[in-house]
């Protein structure tokens, strides 16, 4: 009998006990408040700024422009709404395949008076660069592009998205939240090619909850979202969650260093996986353009997406229908539909994410349980007939 597997990596990761083990002084005996003067604020300053070097080295950049949060939410917000206040309102662009946390934000500037542009893509997910250069001609002060889609995976050429916008001078953002750790990350190259900022998340890597940053050019002047003591540049007051801190700058030294090794098993696993849904009829959905290795999202006519999720969770298996931002939301994944997938179609989509725990004995588990679960829906089905 195969043992109970998690299989949902792209919504969380297991915490890394190397970096649980980083963390816990700074819960129990180096509490001290990074601010203060004294010996215990002095330790807790310099656990902050290793910890700033480390992530600024895992992705090429400056420490002086990683500015840390709470995660990747309020990173795109600061990022979005930070930059629109700077600015006189014109128009903002973003992906029709955005998180939650950069669409909103978008949307909510247009209560400010601007005008928001969702830039089109096709049915692998991957930007249109007609409709891209179309948005471009409508001369955006901000625009937004992630860097790898959390439901497919799919994986965007942001240096050539920003070499195309640079010409038009916009200030140019890209989540990646789901790509450290999973693909090489340059900063440095990025912005050589117009990139300005650039969104970061703990828990994604291996890190704890509570994490995250906005490395960002020091030439973009932002508001910051919380006004205060003016920590982080002034760009993100209140006292620092030290812990946290230092368990980000190392799960990211870990994730960059392994990155490779990580891609390659993760891929053999993801190809595994794929060739036993194919078997079992499933659609696969953007699998012809660059992924991330380690993400499979697919349907299978006629079945629901949240109701094969919760037959597998009771067989053990930890997936997704979709986000697990918008698990609450019973429409199809906005993703899919602006792929152009039909909607009944999409309403299936299931979620697949492997992390470096997993083994092909999961994959095996995984798709013996999805193979009885289909048997048993569609014996239902033909009951109510």
């Amino acid at each position: 009998m195969f043992a109970p597997a998690y299989l949902d990596h792209n919504a969380t990761t297991p915490l890394d006990s190397r970096v649980l083990d980083a963390m816990l002084p700074y819960l129990r005996v180096q509490y001290g408040n990074a601010s203060s003067r004294h010996e215990f604020g002095r330790a807790a300053r310099r656990a902050i700024d290793e910890a700033r070097q480390r992530v600024a080295c895992a992705i090429g950049a400056h420490p002086t422009e990683v500015v840390f949060t709470s995660g990747g939410t309020e990173a795109n917000n600061l990022f979005i709404k930070g930059v629109a206040a700077m600015l006189t309102p014109g128009s903002v662009a973003v992906s029709a395949i955005e998180h939650p946390c950069v669409r909103e934000p978008a949307r909510q500037l247009r209560r400010q008076g601007w005008t928001l542009r969702e830039i089109a893509v096709d049915g692998e997910c991957r930007i249109d660069e007609g409709d891209f250069l179309a948005v471009l001609g409508a001369r955006p002060s901000v625009v937004s592009v992630m860097l790898a889609n959390n439901e497919t995976g799919a994986v965007q050429d942001i240096a050539a998205l920003a070499e195309s916008a640079a010409p038009y001078r916009p200030w140019f953002h890209t989540d990646a939240v789901q790509a450290l750790g999973r693909l090489p990350l340059d900063f440095r190259a990025l912005n050589r090619a117009g990139v300005h900022a650039m969104t970061l998340s703990a828990h994604k890597l291996g890190g704890p909850k509570g994490a995250g940053a906005l490395v960002v050019d020091k030439r973009v002047e932002l508001q910051p979202l919380l006004a205060g003591g003016g920590h982080e540049r002034g760009l993100r007051s209140g006292t620092e969650n030290v812990a946290a801190i230092v368990g980000f700058g190392l799960a990211a030294e870990f994730a960059a260093a392994n990155v490779d090794l990580r891609a390659r098993h993760a891929a053999g696993l993801r190809d595994e996986l794929e060739a036993g849904l194919r078997a079992l009829g499933a659609t696969i959905f953007g699998s012809r353009g660059q992924r991330l290795p380690n993400t499979c999202y697919f349907a299978l006519e006629g079945l629901d997406g949240e109701t094969l999720v919760g037959r597998l969770d009771r067989a053990g298996y930890a997936v997704a229908a979709g986000a697990a931002c918008s698990s609450a939301n019973p429409e199809p994944s906005h993703v899919l539909l602006a792929m152009g997938i039909e909607p009944g179609l999409a309403r299936g989509a299931v979620r697949v994410s492997v992390g470096g725990e997993n083994t092909a004995d999961d994959v095996r588990g995984f798709l013996a349980a999805l193979q009885t679960t289909i048997h048993q829906l569609r014996g239902l089905t033909a009951l109510t007939r």
